[in-house]
């Protein structure tokens, strides 16, 4: 029997407040009933461990609902020292009761189970972490394109990494070129295959997307167009051609024209043969410096084009002219300062400037000159 009026235990005041709450009508609830595990909220006394036994749930499953009257006459009887559920102790069931009981107040319910992550991209970002992404790179990829699809992002990184490109590889030559999210994932794949073809396998082919990621873009005519002249027009050999591709890619990108020009310029009137072009890496110096350093040495008496025929010369070598920076050019070949050679350049394009407009005169003049022969000879007929 319990003991009533104002020495009523502790125990037994929490039982019968647990009672009242736990048959009290409750309003309908959101979340579920059971609380997760290991919850951050439980009362003292109660373990995580505790949390997840049997007898625990089976007292929290007797909530308000179909056995309502069990559930309070299941508390009153651990108030009165009846049987507690095995693993509970009678202070860890009552402390649990009121809980249970201030939880189920109107208006209150228990917290949601965990489910899946609310934020965007946590999908995203777990499968570039399975693909071998940092979550610093799978950030940094996320941040390109932003509206774009994540199958697209996913695709594209992953036939990136099937080239051979690392990780940061593959995500620095997009943010170089975010465009590559768009491209249709056999696009990417035929493109790899076309390169190949032309001799650019192994890391050759890893050097030139990387160097040049506009060769996904590239139309395919404009790349054959450009392999047919160095292969036909400039005569370089399958080796030498693979070796052009491998450290100036960009010759893909270039008007054929522009190409046939600067090689001509390099052979006739320098008088370089294509072995030595290629091992100075003639094309990837615009053609306009080529020009002027080659002008500049020329007319200070440092450079001769040499005759047909002609094998020994005392040239500065093409692949210095090339791959000196100016200040180092202009000291070891030219023995000039950069104020002489900013003065040459200005020089050089105003004479260029002259030539254009004379030509253009020039050939005013022999239309002109046609013309009035054409009228001529028909004033007479």
């Amino acid at each position: 029997m319990m003991p009533r009026g104002p020495h009523r235990s502790r125990l037994g005041s929490a039982g019968l407040g647990a009672s009242k709450a736990l048959c009290a009508p409750s309003p309908p609830r959101t979340g579920p009933l059971l609380p997760r595990a290991n919850p951050p909220y439980a009362p003292e006394g109660i373990g995580p461990g505790l949390a997840r036994t049997p007898p625990l749930l089976s007292v929290l499953r007797r909530c308000p609902g179909r056995d309502r009257g069990r559930s309070g006459r299941a508390a009153a009887g651990a108030e009165r020292g009846g049987a507690v559920p095995a693993g509970l102790s009678r202070a860890q069931l009552a402390a649990m009761a009121g809980w249970l009981g201030r939880a189920l107040l109107p208006g209150r319910a228990l917290p949601a189970a965990p489910g899946p992550c609310p934020h965007r991209g946590c999908g995203e970002v777990a499968a570039l972490r399975a693909m071998g992404f940092s979550q610093e790179q799978a950030r940094r990829l996320l941040a390109l394109q932003p509206r774009l699809g994540p199958e697209h992002r996913e695709a594209a990184a992953a036939q990136l990494l099937l080239l051979g490109l690392s990780t940061e590889a593959a995500l620095a030559l997009l943010e170089r070129s975010p465009a590559l999210l768009r491209l249709p994932t056999e696009r990417l794949r035929e493109r790899a295959e076309e390169l190949r073809r032309l001799g650019l396998d192994g890391g050759r082919l890893l050097r030139a997307v990387s160097r040049c990621p506009q060769l996904f873009h590239v139309p395919r005519k404009r790349l054959e167009a450009a392999v047919r002249l160095l292969r036909e027009r400039c005569l370089f050999t399958a080796e030498q051609l693979r070796e052009v591709l491998g450290t100036c890619p960009t010759v893909l990108l270039e008007e054929p024209r522009t190409l046939h020009h600067q090689f001509q310029y390099a052979y006739f009137r320098m008088g370089v043969q294509q072995k030595e072009m290629v091992k100075a890496r003639l094309f990837q110096m615009p053609f306009a410096e080529l020009r002027n350093r080659h002008v500049f040495l020329e007319r200070r008496g440092l450079y001769e084009t040499p005759h047909k025929g002609q094998t020994q010369t005392s040239n500065p070598k093409l692949k210095d002219i090339l791959q000196l920076p100016e200040k180092d050019f202009l000291a070891s070949l030219a023995h000039s300062t950069p104020e002489e050679y900013e003065v040459f350049k200005k020089l050089l394009a105003r004479e260029d400037e002259e030539k254009e407009e004379e030509d253009v005169d020039a050939l005013h003049t022999e239309d002109s000159e046609d013309l009035d022969s054409d009228e001529s000879k028909t004033a007479r007929e």
